[in-house]
């Protein structure tokens, strides 16, 4: 199939995006990697009136250290932020979920402000952005990553709002984290997945940050009170596993029940946080 019509607009600077995006509202869309937009518009499932383009802004690819944060900027390519020695060394999360997004052509394209501001319930990023609570700058504020995702596909952006770039806390000694994700094939969308943060300090977990996504509308926060102060063993990861399994309701899957996907939940839960608690020992 091929787009409806819509008018290209080539932003010249941010100022002029913000302003086309305002006039327009609604009816506009931004268009940074396209590896989703893309195919929106060619199955009609998108139809903007206006596609305002974002790759000639300069300044917002940028990836460097920000005050105990990695600051990605939102044209920042996945692959580059993937390539990175300062995300691999220092945020270890983003890296490993980056591996699950697509494959490789797409990551060559893909921004990670547009995964983010495209905010799919399947996207691996939005997952990990909430489990290491990072956050995403605006034009026009900072907002927690757990107040910026809604629901599947939508966000707190404002019509006219957009994606400047996201803020990752780097690991510090004892933390150790891990991402699971299973999907039908390597970079098709995901069944089920998790992502586990832990901070462990004298033997035991201080802090906990878990949290699934792809069986809920937006990356959901698992309640960890039952980690902290103790070691993780298998059977303390299995019950968390339960608990995240019981809280979800996923809708059926040509690929899977809902209990299988709840089931899948329970493993995938189960696994990220025995491989984080062996990580942060690491």
């Amino acid at each position: 199939m091929k787009p409806a019509p819509f008018s290209y607009v080539r932003a010249e600077s941010l100022d002029h995006a913000v302003e086309v995006l305002r006039e327009h509202g609604d009816e506009a869309k931004a268009l940074a990697g396209g590896q989703s937009l893309v195919p929106a518009l060619n199955m009609r499932l998108a139809r903007p009136s206006v596609v305002v383009d974002l790759n000639r802004l300069t300044g917002l690819d940028a990836i460097g250290a920000d005050n105990g944060s990695i600051s990605v900027g939102a044209l920042a390519r996945q692959s580059s932020v993937l390539r990175a020695d300062l995300v691999r060394e220092q945020c270890p999360l983003l890296a490993e979920a980056l591996g699950f997004v697509g494959h490789v052509v797409t990551r060559n394209r893909g921004t990670v402000g547009g995964s983010i501001a495209h905010a799919d319930a399947a996207a691996e990023l939005p997952l990990a952005l909430v489990t290491l609570g990072g956050s995403v700058v605006t034009s026009r504020r900072v907002l927690a990553a757990e107040e910026f995702f809604v629901a599947s596909f939508i966000t707190a952006l404002e019509p006219d709002e957009l994606v400047l770039s996201t803020k990752w806390p780097v690991r510090h000694v004892g933390n150790g984290s891990a991402f699971e994700e299973l999907a039908p094939r390597h970079g098709d969308f995901a069944l089920a997945a998790a992502a586990c943060n832990l901070r462990v300090e004298s033997g035991v977990v201080a802090e906990a940050r878990l949290a699934v996504n792809a069986v809920t509308q937006r990356p959901e926060l698992v309640d960890t009170a039952s980690l902290v102060g103790h070691t993780v063993d298998d059977e303390a990861a299995r019950e968390l596993g339960a608990t995240a399994a019981a809280k979800v309701d996923p809708p059926p899957n040509l690929h899977g029940s809902p209990d299988y996907r709840r089931n899948l939940v329970a493993t995938l839960v189960s696994r990220a946080v025995t491989r984080a608690w062996e990580r942060s020992a690491a």
